[in-house]
């Protein structure tokens, strides 16, 4: 990297790092009313802090990408080549394992179908799961395993709403695509499988991030709890900034190399730091998206596959941010109007709809009745 647009550079990750906390899924740790109605998307458009996170965001992307289109840019990736190439020639192996493991932790957890917040009294979705994972280790199987992962979501749509199971739609779909792709003898599938991923938690990434503009609300117990979490910024600046920063860095996976490669460590750092006041809940509902984050990290791949000349080009960050931005807000409260009508459907948030309660003698616990690992005869809420 050149010395004219390091320091720059290296202070604009440094402000979405900075940034991390707040990364940990709202619905895991707060009550919430999914049939609400969102936030007017004026009260972001018009939020001054909003705006001055997508300009640091814009020059971060904008530094990247004119560091990689100089001489050095090539060094530096293949520099991080070198440096990741024990691990990216062991990637199948890492993503399958990671996968399996992720499985066997949420069958040994017990009470949920895929992440925290979709709880399930069903003991036998559990042992779905643990052979879910086995069918992992061997490609005769692994199309199974795939089929198993839709059909826990589809198996979800009994008890929770199909907007709610959105969130977790497009990672599930990657990692059956990627499971099947793996297992496949065809090179031509092959040859995307890790494309499929990136691709799924991007997706997933800048879908949930907008809950932080929709709902912001929901996060006001965390930063109460826990106001450490914001840094010393205000809550209302904060909460913005860091949806922001989330949406940007999942579009970031879906740019060029050094700029996904760069938003991937700088995503895995995130997720890393709320681990820590959020616990091992975050740690397990992430587990899938941070082992996803690390093949992008140490992915040797310079070819882009959609749209290469405005990806190449400096005026294609702020007209693809915008079109991603424009897209996934439309669909995001176009589908909410669908689903609830303009009004929304309004209940009363209970301690159940979280995976446990947080105090400042106990930040991890106690657990809320029906939480995550709960007896599997608990009510749902």
């Amino acid at each position: 990297m050149t010395r004219r647009f390091a320091p720059g550079f290296l202070a604009l990750v440094g402000g979405l790092f900075w940034l991390g906390p707040a990364h940990a899924h709202v619905k895991w740790f707060a009550p919430y009313i999914v049939g609400a109605a969102p936030q007017p998307v004026g009260a972001t458009l018009s939020n001054l802090w909003f705006w001055c996170a997508i300009v640091l965001v814009l020059g971060f992307f904008l530094a990247t990408r004119v560091v990689e289109r100089s001489t050095n840019g090539e060094a530096i990736l293949a520099g991080m080549d070198r440096f990741t190439n024990p691990l990216w020639m062991r990637a199948d192996d890492f993503m399958r394992v990671t996968t399996a493991a992720f499985f066997v932790a949420i069958f040994a957890v017990g009470g949920v179908y895929l992440t925290p917040d979709l709880k399930t009294p069903s003991e036998w979705v559990s042992w779905a799961q643990l052979l879910i994972a086995a069918g992992i280790f061997s490609r005769k199987t692994m199309p199974l395993s795939a089929a198993g992962i839709i059909g826990l979501w589809v198996l979800a749509l009994r008890d929770y709403d199909v907007f709610h199971l959105l969130d977790y739609l497009a990672l599930g779909i990657g990692v059956a695509a990627y499971l099947v792709m793996e297992a496949s003898s065809r090179p031509e599938w092959r040859r995307h499988r890790f494309e499929v991923l990136r691709w799924a938690v991007a997706i997933a990434l800048m879908w949930s991030s907008l809950e932080k503009f929709a709902y912001p609300a929901w996060f006001h117990p965390l930063v109460v709890e826990k106001p450490y979490l914001t840094l010393g910024m205000a809550r209302d600046a904060f909460i913005p900034m860091a949806g922001v920063a989330e949406f940007t860095l999942g579009f970031g996976l879906l740019w060029t190399p050094l700029v996904r490669r760069l938003s991937a460590i700088s995503l895995l750092i995130i997720f890393n730091i709320a681990v820590y006041p959020f616990g091992r809940i975050d740690m397990i509902g992430h587990a899938l998206i941070m082992a996803v984050l690390v093949l992008i990290a140490v992915d040797h791949e310079r070819e882009v596959h959609f749209l290469p000349a405005l990806k190449r080009a400096l005026a294609g960050v702020p007209i693809g941010l915008s079109a991603a931005i424009i897209v996934f807000v439309t669909g995001y409260w176009g589908l909410h109007a669908g689903f609830y009508g303009a009004d929304g459907i309004v209940g009363d948030p209970t301690t159940d709809m979280s995976t446990h309660s947080h105090s400042p003698e106990h930040p991890h616990g106690p657990q809320a009745p029906g939480g995550i690992g709960a007896p599997p005869d608990r009510p749902r809420p």
